[in-house]
């Protein structure tokens, strides 16, 4: 069975491809189009379909529009309801709903050959919950948490052999992500967008209004949960986008993230009680993306595996879209669903660059040892990951032992200084250094650094003791597992800096042209694309 699932209603337009029981392609709209997530947060931008990524799926299957049994769309228009009925101020909700009934016929003219007749339109949350649940092989508890989907914003269910049974839906107007993308317009930052810049901001306050958020946000006995209005003003006053960011505004950060964390492992425990005690707890939502409140609910409660979906937000809702309609479970095994080229034509996009390479006997040292000579890496490898995390294809890589890397890594990507920076570390050497979630792959929890290690690897350890880390693997990630054991040998440190490869405001980089244009425009010392190697020294000769 051949099925493309399709998102294009709220934000991060993506598409992907699932062919007899395989992921065979996954990507962001905004990869190809180079817009961030795909269009701006803004009323009346109620779309825009994923073409190219559509597009580009297809050909990497070697598939066209007519081959398809079914397009699967991530949304339900037939469960919408008027956004004032929900307790919304939304004025172009009418367009986004008009929108997604017309999506059939969009989609057959963006796809010529596909009978609009093969599109299905699967439930936003369903969406979400398959795009977790069946990306397990083992039966599991379900959680989905956003903003908001058709006239809900939390799914609570199980998936048992394939099939998801719905515990809980919680309606509008209530929802934990409307309350943080409140949160984050409020503190001046672009809301359905900057979210985590929140939950970093908040590791620097204090939860000092925690007991008003107690009152006013709080989990019910049947699984939901009620927000009432905040007045946010007077809890701190709005800060603009270029204005000062005071105690209050970190105060009232780590407020409602810890709000959120309390509410969350409530509601998964209510599930995990409703669905009859399963090991394992998935995860879906923009809200999933919260590592912080993932690896609380890990910690505390009562499930043996808590698994996120790596593309939480609405992107991966194209995945299980296309996921819900196959109707099997399909275990997910790596991110590395995006584009990607040959060794060829890489050195072919090399010489039209006229940039001065070498293929080093291997890329991993020579990586290795620019990194412990505290040089910044560009390391573009494979293909490219679906969803919002780099690791380790599409990454910008430094040396975590030096104190200043922080602030480095931050300017060169033109960053918020409070921003983390996060590490990845071979999976033998992570109990040695990091507690928590381990495996932890996809970088969806945050894990306590010994005490041991917090002066050795400073850059990559938070204000709170924390750290982000991915674990890295061999038997998936060779070559990443290479340069890091290269890196040890070389300065006794079994981690590295990992953080995505891009400048703020923009996608991560995606093609090999991009990755030279970054190369081209940042202090970066060392571009390892494939293979070859372009050192800054020789590229950049005065």
């Amino acid at each position: 069975m051949r099925v493309l699932g399709i998102n294009a209603i709220f934000h991060d337009p993506a598409a992907a491809l699932v062919v007899d029981g395989q992921v065979v392609a996954a990507a962001e709209e905004e990869r190809f189009s180079r817009r961030k997530h795909g269009k701006r947060p803004v009323p009346f931008a109620a779309w825009e379909l994923p073409e190219l990524a559509a597009a580009w799926c297809l050909e990497e299957a070697g598939l066209r529009p007519g081959d398809l049994d079914a397009v699967a769309y991530s949304f339900d228009p037939g469960l919408a309801r008027d956004a004032a009925s929900l307790g919304l101020n939304d004025p172009s909700d009418h367009l986004r709903v008009d929108y997604a009934r017309r999506a059939p016929q969009f989609l057959a003219a963006a796809l010529p050959g596909l009978d609009p007749e093969q599109v299905r339109f699967v439930p936003h949350h369903v969406a979400h919950a398959a795009s977790a649940g069946l990306s397990v092989p083992e039966d599991s508890a379900v959680l989905v948490l956003d903003g908001r989907g058709e006239a809900a914003s939390h799914l609570a269910g199980a998936y048992r052999g394939g099939e998801l049974e719905v515990l809980r839906c919680q309606e509008l107007p209530h929802s934990l992500g409307l309350l943080y993308e409140d949160l984050t317009r409020h503190l001046g930052f672009l809301h359905s967008s900057d979210e985590y810049k929140v939950m970093a901001l908040a590791s620097y306050g204090r939860p000092r209004f925690l007991n008003v958020f107690r009152d006013l946000v709080r989990a019910t006995d049947d699984g939901g949960f009620t927000v009432e209005r905040i007045d946010w003003d007077a809890l701190a006053k709005a800060r603009a986008a270029d204005g000062e960011m005071t105690d209050a505004h970190a105060d009232l950060a780590s407020s409602v993230q810890t709000r959120l964390e309390e509410v969350l492992l409530d509601l998964a425990r209510w599930t995990y009680e409703a669905a009859g005690g399963p090991k394992t707890l998935t995860m879906a939502g923009g809200t999933a993306l919260n590592c912080v409140a993932n690896a609380r609910i890990a910690a505390e409660g009562p499930y043996e595996r808590v698994w996120v979906q790596p593309a939480a937000g609405d992107s991966g809702t194209a995945l299980g879209a296309a996921l819900a309609v196959t109707g099997r479970n399909v275990p997910f095994t790596t991110a590395a669903l995006g584009r990607g080229w040959t060794d060829d034509e890489l050195e072919a996009e090399l010489k039209r660059a006229g940039l001065p390479y070498t293929r080093p006997e291997s890329i991993a040292a020579e990586t290795a040892r620019v990194l412990a000579a505290n040089g910044i890496v560009a390391w573009y490898q494979g293909r490219s990951e679906y969803g919002p995390r780099a690791l380790g294809h599409r990454s910008l890589l430094a040396h975590p032992g030096d104190a200043d890397t922080q602030t480095r890594m931050n300017d060169v990507k033109g960053r918020e200084q409070f921003r983390p920076i996060a590490p990845m570390v071979r999976a033998e050497r992570f109990d040695d250094i990091f507690e928590g979630v381990n495996p932890s792959p996809y970088m969806l929890f945050v894990h306590r650094v010994k005490p041991e290690w917090k002066d050795r690897i400073p850059a990559v350890t938070h204000v709170d003791g924390t750290a982000r880390v991915q674990t890295v693997h061999t038997a998936t990630e060779p070559l990443v597992a290479e340069m890091l054991a290269e890196f040890e040998r070389l300065t006794g440190l079994p981690v590295v800096v990992n953080t995505s490869l891009n400048t703020a405001g923009r996608p991560m980089v995606d093609t090999p042209r991009e990755a030279m244009e970054l190369f081209g425009s940042a202090p970066v010392d060392l571009l390892a694309m494939g293979p070859f190697a372009v050192h800054r020294a020789k590229a950049f000769q005065a």
